[in-house]
């Protein structure tokens, strides 16, 4: 067999296993992030199911009260079950980020791919527009967006996957930058395989695990933006459950001496940003070391 020919099989074959081997094992931390991260999504699923109470039904008369057989985490300011619009909070609070994390996770490694392939003056506009929308922060984006095209999911999830993408396309980028010098790709080059090929089929695949990584973090930054957008009321709007709307709309319990509201809905997300960045840390530390 030639050395080329060995090359090529290195950069095909072998580039999905070591994807596999890099993602086989993400240790203890890891685990303990998967199992958060599992119960969230099944809340979520499973809402209708686990939910003990219909989320929005309003009662006055049970305003603000505490623990109980009825209600086991009490209920808000409307007599709403918290425990029931917590449940449902999750399906809000994962469906954002993860429209976000998808939008921008996809166009940021087509243009990265795109860039670092053809090179020369399309690279350099590349960068130039990356890093121009790069300089405004992911959260003011999506603020000025709401403002102008009206609040909701739709505005913010197109505003933060705007400014998501220049994150995503950096890192892949140069990555791909990286990979692109090495020897096995010159060699595919000289065989004459087609750019979109080698692009798609090795160069993608050697820096899939990086792309899995980043776009986990990205994951747990987004489920912050989002939950600062309900909390200023330009995310999702009631009655809609939240569990950004929840701290925001329960600040005035933690005023009247009933924070509970306020408190279990932000114990949520510290919960689930802490479980996807120590996945997302776990993946990228595995990458680096098998890169």
């Amino acid at each position: 067999m030639s050395t080329t020919a060995g090359l090529r099989r290195i950069g095909a074959r072998g580039a999905g296993r070591r994807t596999t081997r890099r993602t086989r094992t993400i240790g203890v931390t890891g685990g303990v992030a998967i199992t958060v991260l599992g119960l969230v999504v099944c809340f979520a699923v499973l809402a209708p199911l686990l939910a003990p109470h219909d989320p929005n039904a309003v009662d006055l008369s049970g305003a603000y009260q505490g623990s109980s057989g009825t209600h086991v985490l009490g209920t808000d300011a409307s007599g709403r079950d918290l425990l029931s619009r917590l449940i449902y909070g999750s399906r809000t609070a994962l469906i954002g980020p993860f429209l976000v994390v998808a939008i921008s996770t996809l166009l940021g490694t087509v243009l990265a791919l795109a860039a670092v392939w053809f090179g020369g003056w399309f690279d350099q506009i590349v960068v130039r527009v990356v890093d121009a929308v790069f300089a405004f922060p992911g959260l003011l984006l999506a603020i000025l967006a709401t403002a102008l095209f009206g609040s909701g999911l739709k505005a913010a999830t197109a505003a933060l996957s705007i400014a998501y993408v220049p994150y995503i396309a950096r890192i892949v980028r140069s990555a791909s930058l990286r990979e692109r010098s090495l020897p096995y790709i010159a060699a595919l080059r000289v065989q004459g395989v087609h750019g979109l090929r080698i692009a798609l089929r090795h160069i993608l695949l050697n820096v899939g695990g990086l792309i899995v990584a980043n776009a986990t973090l990205a994951f747990g930054f987004a489920l912050m933006d989002f939950a600062g957008l309900s909390f200023i009321g330009l995310g999702v709007q009631p009655p809609t459950s939240d569990w950004g709307a929840m701290v925001g709309t329960g600040m005035a319990g933690v005023l009247q001496q009933h924070p509970q509201e306020a408190l279990f809905a932000s114990a949520l997300i510290v919960v689930t940003v802490g479980a996807v960045n120590m996945l997302g840390d776990r993946l990228t530390e595995r990458w680096e070391a098998r890169s």
